[in-house]
């Protein structure tokens, strides 16, 4: 059997190694297409940044309009006053009042309107919840003796809407206001932000409670919770 020679055994064991190293000047080459490909992406991201800021209105960008209107489609549209004599169901004007609104959802999930008494009911006029102790918008009505019958229908301010006084709302305050009856000379002192969908019935059974001279309810009567909901 012949020898293998030194040589040709040297020769074999390198052909055994592993493969061949990446060589130095290979990585240099490929990190520097990655920061080029980094760079490029940069710059395209900067260039339509600037560009959507050129096409900006006066106020809010598209993208931030349209993210105004979905948040505002969001909202609850109706809230359901739990009472000691039933349920009543509003729909909220989110279009025609949008700060009191927000203002009375912020206080629902706050629990403000958690029982709340309707500390006034004059029949034939509104029923109003909250803890004040003065008359408030109905005070003026009741010292000048409108009659029911001189009153002229305003859509505004028709029996069954919903609203809060400007003086307690300016005072970072919120009384609820439900009319029971046609009231046109409520413009100047209560902002409706709502109407009374169902639960008529309800508010004429609260309207019929006895009350002492003062307008004030005899017995508890007043808002248990509130529900808010997206649809009915």
């Amino acid at each position: 059997m012949a020898r293998i020679k030194p040589q040709a055994l040297l020769l074999q064991s390198k052909k055994k190694k592993g493969p061949t190293r990446i060589s130095v000047t290979t990585i240099v080459m490929c990190n520097l297409i990655i920061a080029l490909i980094a760079l490029s992406l940069v710059a395209t991201y900067r260039y339509w940044s600037r560009r959507s800021l050129d096409h900006t209105g006066s106020d809010f960008s598209a993208a931030e309009e349209m993210d105004a209107f979905s948040k505002k489609d969001d909202l609850p549209g109706y809230a359901i006053l739990n009472t000691s004599k039933g349920l009543i169901t509003v729909e909220l004007y989110k279009d025609g009042s949008p700060e009191v609104v927000d203002r009375f959802l912020d206080l629902c999930q706050k629990g403000h309107f958690k029982g709340m008494p309707f500390s006034h009911v004059i029949k034939h006029y509104v029923i109003k919840g909250g803890d004040s102790q003065g008359l408030g918008v109905a005070e003026d009505w009741i010292s000048k003796g409108k009659l029911r019958s001189q009153l002229v229908t305003s859509p505004k301010h028709e029996a069954f809407m919903l609203g809060t006084t400007k003086n307690k709302l300016e005072n970072k305050g919120f009384e609820l206001v439900i009319t029971t009856a046609p009231i046109p000379d409520l413009n100047d002192k209560l902002i409706v932000f709502g109407r009374v969908i169902k639960g008529e019935d309800v508010v004429q059974e609260i309207e019929e409670v006895d009350t002492d001279e003062h307008y004030r309810p005899k017995s508890h009567v007043g808002i248990t919770s509130v529900t808010l909901k997206r649809e009915i």
